[in-house]
């Protein structure tokens, strides 16, 4: 037991909560920000100003989601250069399997690939070939095991949605902005799961409610600790940059999840804002403003998704408007800072809580 921890240790080889779930989770949100999220950005100002090489551009972005994620995990764990680029064939593997849970999948594949090709790092003559060899080999054999089950358990989380869709306006805004909200944030794509289940509609609107609750709220209640640069990355990037401070305290999550519960009614019930855009934009909340331009592209344009599902073009009215601005922006804003205060005088949360890294 003694050699093999000595061998861990001298593999750089940490089996710890802090290094998979802070350490490697937090590089991957930045990978999958540096690859869907900006691409995402990228091609709907393409498509919104009718420039075909932006649209372009942000769709190979788009397409290495899962190799991006990969070798920042790899980069997290320390892995060698040999590990980290081999990292991507399966980083492409692990997403393209997995599905809707293709970030699950490709956090839990990259980090043992990783760590077995680590493993092998320079212990043989032909380390040029052994090293990708097993990185790659387990990678991928993974990938075609386990990534397929964990895209279906992420696609019976979107069922989940689309039940609630079918509930009275109430308790659907809730729940549906809820769980969209959370999946934002957790490592799983919000956005890949309303595009597979094309969520449009009220559900669409609840959805949008739900990640713009945790994108801006998360961004302003954490201006304190992150600045301006924490402003932009979380409100116009990623809410998922907080996942290493939310397993490391919890109940900062408490703060986005209730005001979502609070928007995500309002936009349903209130109103009665739907996303009528493409349905990827559901799950992309103020991710480059994806979600509000969304609403406004299903206002004049639907996208076919919607029009199958009996949506129609409309002139939106000042009501309209105000709405979006309110649910998506103003009121995520105002309410999650507040419930983070209360939160904080009973000790809950604590200065430096929500620090990113």
């Amino acid at each position: 037991m003694n050699r093999f921890k000595a061998f861990l240790k001298r593999k750089d080889i940490e089996i710890s909560f802090k290094r998979y779930g802070i350490d490697a989770l937090g590089a991957m949100a930045q990978g999958l920000f540096c690859s869907l999220l900006i691409g995402t950005i990228i091609k709907t100002l393409g498509d919104q100003l009718h420039a075909e090489f932006l649209s372009t551009i942000g769709a190979y972005a788009m397409a290495v989601a899962g190799p991006a994620m990969a070798v920042a995990i790899g980069y997290a764990l320390k892995a060698s250069p040999m590990v980290l680029f081999s990292l991507v064939a399966v980083g492409w593997a692990a997403n393209s399997e997995g599905g809707a849970g293709g970030p699950l999948a490709v956090l839990i594949i990259a980090i043992i690939a990783s760590e077995c090709g680590k493993a092998v790092s320079k212990e043989t003559k032909v380390d040029i070939l052994v090293t990708p060899a097993v990185t790659i080999f387990v990678g991928v054999g993974l990938s075609m095991l386990i990534a397929p089950p964990i895209g279906y358990a992420a696609s019976a989380f979107g069922s989940l949605i689309m039940y609630a869709t079918e509930l009275q306006p109430l308790l659907m805004g809730i729940t549906v902005s809820v769980l969209v909200g959370i999946a934002l944030t957790l490592p799983i794509s919000s956005a890949a799961i309303c595009a597979a289940l094309s969520l449009t509609g009220l559900a669409g609107g609840a959805a949008t409610a739900g990640c713009c609750a945790q994108m801006v709220g998360f961004a302003v209640m954490s201006f304190k600790e992150n600045k301006w640069g924490g402003l932009v990355s979380q409100g116009i990037g990623t809410s998922m940059l907080q996942m290493p401070n939310i397993v490391k305290n919890p109940r900062v999550w408490i703060a986005p999840i209730i005001t979502s519960a609070i928007t995500g009614p309002i936009a349903t019930c209130v109103f009665k804002l739907q996303m009528n855009g493409a349905p990827i934009n559901s799950g992309m909340g103020t991710c480059g403003m994806c979600g509000p331009i969304g609403v406004i592209t299903g206002w004049l344009s639907p996208s076919d998704a919607a029009l199958t599902n009996g949506a129609s073009a409309i002139s939106p009215s000042t009501f309209d408007w105000v709405g979006l601005a309110l649910v998506c922006i103003v009121l995520p804003a105002v309410i999650t800072p507040l419930l983070n205060m209360i939160l904080r005088k009973i000790g809950w949360v604590k200065d430096g809580d929500l620090k990113l890294a």
